[in-house]
C-alpha cells in the first residue's frame, strides 16, 4: 500500500510524500552541518597541558558501588594510578551483595588517598545512586570533585589534564564525552544510533553558551568547582531524578555557573553494557524518565525517529522521481552524519548504514521503557522500587 501512494506521480499524494522527503532531506543536511561544525569545535582533552604545579588544587574522585565485583578491580586501579599529585578517591559501597565490599576495603587498606564508605540503608525519597553520591561528597575534602562510575576506566594523566582545561577555559563544570566499548553488530548498531541521539538532541557544543539552555552531564565524568556543587545544591536536588547525571549539567547552567564540555575519545572508557540485551534492559528505567514520564513525549520522539531516521529508506525502495531522489538525499544523509558521529568510538564508520535499524531499535527501547514503566506504576532501580508520581515530582 505504501508503495502503491508513492509510486503514483502526478498525484496530491506523491506531491505530499516529495514535500515530505524534501523537508527530511534539508533537515538532515542542516543539522548534520551543524553537528559537524559543532562538535568539530569541542576541546580535546588530549591537547590540554597536563597540571603538575605543587600548588594543584585536591581533586576528590567520588563514585558509587553496587554489585560491581566484576569491573570493580580494573577500573579501581585506573584511578589510583592518576599522576596528579593532589587528589582522593571516595568510593560508596551502595548496599552491595556481591564481594564489591571486599574488594573495596582491600584497595582502601593498601593506598592511603582511598577512603571506602558503607551504605547499608537507603533513607525514604531519595534514589539510591544520588544518595551514596551525596554521602561521598560529606566525606571529601577537594576543591574540585569527580563525578564517575564504578566501571570507568582513567588514562593516568586524566585529572592533571582535566582541572588544567576547566582552569584554562574558566569554567565550574566540565563533562568529558568518554569512548563506550562496544562489541557485536547489534550492540554497536544500538549504541551508536544513540550517540547520534545524544548530539542531535543535546549539542554539546552549546553548553559553554550562556545564553543556551542546552547543558550536558556525563555519568563516566563531571568535573566540578566544590563551591559551584555547594551552591546549586548538587545531589541533593537529584534526589528522585533517574537521569541525575544529565541534571547535574542542567543544575550547574541554571545557578549561572559555566559549564563546558570536552572529547577525552580513548582517555576515560567504559564498556557500558555487554550485548544488545543489557543494553536494551539497562535504559528501561532512563528513557522514559528522558520524556518526563510523558506518555505524548514518548510517542511524539517515537513518530519522529520513525519519520527522520526510517522513512526515507522507505522512500528510496518505493517512491519514484522527484519524491525517491529526495527520499535517497535523506537517506544518505543520514547513513553519512551518522557515520561522522561514530568518530569518538572504536566502531567502523560503516555502521552509518545501519542508521534504520539503530532507530528502529530506539524506538522500541523508548516504547518498552514506557508500557514498563506505566505498567509497574514506577521503576526498579538497584534493586528498589520507586513509584511514578514520586519520580514526576523529583524532576529538575
Amino acid at each position: 500500500m505504501f508503495g502503491q501512494l508513492l509510486l503514483t506521480e502526478n498525484s496530491t499524494l506523491h506531491i505530499f510524500w516529495t514535500a515530505l522527503f524534501g523537508l527530511i532531506a534539508s533537515l538532515w543536511i542542516v543539522q548534520g552541518i551543524r553537528a559537524g561544525i559543532g562538535m568539530a569545535r569541542l576541546p580535546w582533552l588530549s591537547d590540554a597541558s597536563p597540571l603538575f604545579s605543587g600548588s594543584a588544587p585536591l581533586i576528590s574522585v567520588i563514585f558509587a558501588a553496587r554489585d560491581e565485583a566484576e569491573k570493580l578491580p580494573g577500573a579501581i586501579q585506573t584511578l589510583l594510578a592518576q599522576d596528579y599529585p593532589r587528589f582522593e578517591i571516595v568510593a560508596v559501597n551502595d548496599r552491595s551483595q556481591d564481594r564489591t565490599p571486599a574488594i573495596l576495603h582491600e584497595f582502601e587498606r593498601a593506598n592511603q588517598n582511598l577512603k571506602v564508605i558503607d551504605i547499608a540503608n537507603l533513607p525514604p525519597g531519595w534514589l539510591g545512586k544520588p544518595h551514596a553520591l551525596v554521602a561521598g561528597f560529606e566525606q571529601s575534602q577537594g576543591e574540585w570533585l569527580v563525578f564517575t562510575d564504578a566501571d570507568v576506566h582513567f588514562a593516568p594523566d586524566v585529572l592533571s589534564r582535566a582541572v588544567a582545561l576547566a582552569n584554562q577555559r574558566q569554567w565550574d563544570h566540565l563533562s568529558l564525552l568518554a569512548s563506550i566499548e562496544m562489541r557485536g553488530f547489534w550492540e554497536i548498531t544500538a549504541i551508536s544510533y544513540f550517540g547520534l541521539g545524544f548530539v542531535f538532541g543535546n549539542e554539546p557544543w552549546l553548553a559553554s553558551n550562556p545564553r543556551s539552555g542546552r547543558y550536558v552531564g556525563i555519568g563516566a565524568f563531571q568535573l566540578v568547582r566544590r563551591a559551584a556543587y555547594e551552591a546549586s545544591g548538587g545531589h541533593r536536588r537529584l534526589r528522585m531524578d533517574v537521569i541525575e547525571d544529565m541534571k547535574l549539567g542542567k543544575l550547574m547552567k541554571v545557578s549561572g555557573f559555566r559549564s563546558g564540555v570536552a572529547v577525552a575519545q580513548s582517555m576515560v572508557r567504559v564498556r557500558w553494557q555487554s550485548g544488545v540485551r543489557n543494553v536494551i534492559r539497562g535504559v528501561t528505567k532512563n528513557m522514559f524518565a528522558a520524556c518526563h514520564y510523558n506518555l505524548l513525549l514518548a510517542i511524539a520522539a517515537i513518530v519522529l525517529a520513525v519519520t527522520m531516521s526510517v522513512l526515507p529508506f522507505f522512500g528510496l525502495a518505493f517512491a519514484s522521481g522527484w519524491a525517491r531522489a529526495f527520499a535517497g538525499i535523506a537517506a544518505g544523509a543520514a547513513v553519512l552524519t551518522h557515520a561522522a558521529m561514530i568518530w569518538a568510538t572504536d566502531a567502523p564508520p560503516l555502521y552509518g548504514l545501519t542508521h534504520p535499524l539503530g532507530a528502529l531499535l530506539f524506538c522500541w527501547m523508548l516504547a518498552r521503557s514506557a508500557v514498563a514503566t506505566l505498567w509497574r506504576g514506577g521503576v526498579v532501580w538497584r534493586d528498589t522500587f520507586y513509584p511514578i508520581d514520586e519520580l514526576r515530582k523529583g524532576l529538575v
